[in-house]
């Protein structure tokens, strides 16, 4: 129920660069989750992009209300939802799949019709939060964007590609030779042996100036990142 999972903070929607932007506390079990909601002006049968923002187990416990600013820029005629993650409440959880998927009721309520599927973005940590969405979310997935990623930290390549909700909808990877936190000969491989055992759409653009950084490939590769996440029409 909306309602009774849902409370707006000041409900009043925001006008902001051609969209307008909600703000939403969702309250899961275990975890209360502030949310930003980027809108189009047609949102009915609009495309939804789930952001997970970066550096999950910080302190800060509001990220998401600020994150998908700039893939609202990116997108202005898709759904953008973007979630907080912080300490414990990281995006590896059960709480934060509860989290994200009753922020996605919210949006289904408050458009009058349903989101049986969403395309996922990730940067750094927040690539864990794909991995970890399309494994145990409530909807199908059509997109997946991993940037600076780091797909060790949930296994062995192989052993992931073999669960079945893995082989449904499309894996891009962008991922950098100058990348300091997770280095390229340890991200790479794992990319690769994912996409050779996963046999469906899956790929990895690599810049070897690449930086753990999403400004960098949003400056240097916005072909890569609109070619990886565009949606697809209704």
């Amino acid at each position: 129920m909306f309602f009774a999972v849902v409370l707006a903070l000041g409900l009043a929607s925001v006008a902001w660069a051609g969209k307008a932007k909600d703000t939403l506390m969702v309250d899961a079990p275990g975890v209360k989750s502030a949310v930003g909601v980027w809108w189009p002006k047609s949102p009915a049968n609009a495309p939804v992009l789930v952001w997970f923002h970066g550096g999950m187990s910080s302190g800060n416990c509001e990220k998401g209300l600020v994150a998908g600013d700039d893939l609202s820029k990116l997108y202005p005629s898709a759904i953008v939802v973007s979630a907080s993650a912080c300490r414990e409440n990281h995006w590896a959880t059960q709480q934060m799949v509860a989290a994200l998927d009753r922020a996605l009721d919210s949006v289904a309520t408050l458009r009058k019709s349903p989101v049986s599927e969403v395309s996922l973005v990730g940067v750094s940590d927040g690539a864990i939060g794909v991995l970890f969405y399309s494994l145990n979310g409530g909807r199908r997935v059509q997109d997946r964007l991993l940037v600076s990623s780091n797909g060790s930290l949930l296994g062995e390549a192989q052993k992931l590609a073999a669960l079945p909700r893995y082989r449904e909808g499309r894996w891009r990877f962008l991922q950098g030779g100058s990348d300091r936190l997770y280095p390229s000969g340890v991200t790479v491989p794992w990319i690769d042996s994912f996409c050779r055992a996963l046999g469906s759409d899956c790929d990895l653009k690599f810049d070897q100036a690449g930086e753990h950084d999403w400004s960098y490939w949003r400056d240097k590769h916005m072909d890569w990142i609109r070619a990886a996440i565009a949606p697809k029409k209704k």
